[in-house]
């Protein structure tokens, strides 16, 4: 099996990037912000509570492995950045995400409109 170039820069993604913590570093890549901003904008996208027990143990992690930048507020209240590498990581998701849906000049139309709309 080909090693991507990404498990190569990140090689602990086959056992700790899930979906959860990608869509962590997604909610940071507009801003820094709190673990309950966090946790609401998740429970915006699901139209569900999130878990605190499920939530700040992946925020931990994501701190561990670098992805993200963990920095008090204020005495009770930690505020969460994503990182260089983080950034990088969700480039190269996208980057193969991208590579598997666009397969043809139709959909590249639609992911252009998606850029666009997006901007």
């Amino acid at each position: 099996m080909q090693t991507s170039q990404y498990t190569e820069s990140f090689p602990f993604l086959s056992f700790c990037f899930n979906t959860r913590r990608q869509q962590i570093l997604i909610v940071l890549s507009e801003n820094p912000q709190y673990g309950l901003a966090i946790k609401g904008e998740l429970e915006d996208y699901y139209g569900n509570e999130v878990n605190h027990g499920r939530l700040y143990p992946n925020l931990d992690e994501l701190v561990e492995r670098d992805l993200i930048a963990k920095s008090e507020l204020d005495k009770c209240t930690n505020q969460y950045e994503l990182s260089n590498d983080g950034y990088d990581l969700l480039l190269g998701e996208l980057n193969w995400r991208l590579s598997k849906v666009v397969t043809g000049e139709e959909r590249t139309e639609d992911i252009t409109q998606l850029l666009d709309n997006a901007t």
